[in-house]
């Protein structure tokens, strides 16, 4: 029995997909057990437009199996004997696309955010690689430096362009390529409510810690943020919280005595 074409390539784009949205978690999750990487859906999206191209450049690419294609495209829309079929085809289509536009709309039943603590009270210290920081006590070191500050600012903005802009945003609103993918949305640096009302240690400890590192007595947290004294040096983190403050104009909450 000769095989369909069509059917085939169909079969390559459905294992791609879940490849690509099932099988790069699954990678991280081995990796890393305990983990499960969310692929946001602007990068799906952006992979599977890249195999659906590549299938169709696959399928022109030579005539005959072009040819081949194109009748049995004809022949499923057309041909009576595969009513039973075609039908099935349209009422598949028809339902999947129903659904998304239902999920699409649907209430959602999860802790709305405004339920949320928006700042997660923080411990009193905690610990990175074997050295301890007091939040009690700790302060930006950097800051202190007024002659290396600009440039330690500067150095801040290009660490937030290389790792955090795609969710925060180039404008630090929470609004970047990637932040549709998050629940709850990125952080608005440029909120009054965020990092003005916070000391520089907080943020210091957020961004060290990450998702990872907030305490479970809080929670629900959904926070997808990377624990990122993983990439970064406790100098760099120090600088990007020089740049977030120096970028949206704010300054960090003060000391209480």
């Amino acid at each position: 029995m000769k095989r369909s074409q069509t059917l085939r390539l169909f079969l390559v784009a459905a294992l791609a997909y879940a490849a690509i949205d099932f099988g790069i978690p699954a990678a991280g999750y081995i990796m890393k057990p305990g983990t499960w990487p969310v692929v946001p859906v602007h990068l799906v999206r952006l992979y599977f437009f890249v195999v659906v191209v590549t299938i169709l450049l696959y399928a022109a690419a030579d005539e005959r199996r072009w040819r081949l294609i194109r009748g049995e495209f004809r022949h499923f829309l057309g041909a009576p004997e595969v009513w039973r079929a075609r039908t099935a085809a349209i009422g598949a289509i028809s339902l999947a696309g129903g659904y998304m536009a239902y999920d699409a709309v649907r209430p959602q039943f999860g802790i709305p955010p405004e339920l949320r603590a928006i700042h997660p009270a923080p411990p009193s210290s905690f610990s990175i690689d074997g050295k301890m920081y007091d939040l009690l006590t700790l302060d930006n070191p950097l800051r202190a430096d007024k002659r290396e500050l600009a440039r330690n600012t500067k150095a801040g903005g290009d660490i937030y362009f290389k790792n955090c802009f795609l969710c925060h945003g180039d404008k630090l609103d929470g609004d970047g390529q990637y932040a549709d993918a998050f629940y709850p949305l990125p952080a608005n640096f440029r909120d009054v409510g965020s990092i003005a009302q916070l000391q520089e240690s907080y943020l210091f400890w957020r961004i060290a810690t990450g998702g990872p590192g907030l305490p479970r007595e809080g929670g629900p947290w959904t926070s997808s943020m990377p624990t990122w004294h993983r990439f970064l040096s406790e100098a760099e983190i120090w600088q990007a919280v020089l740049f977030l403050y120096d970028f949206t104009g704010h300054a960090p909450r003060a000391r209480e005595p």
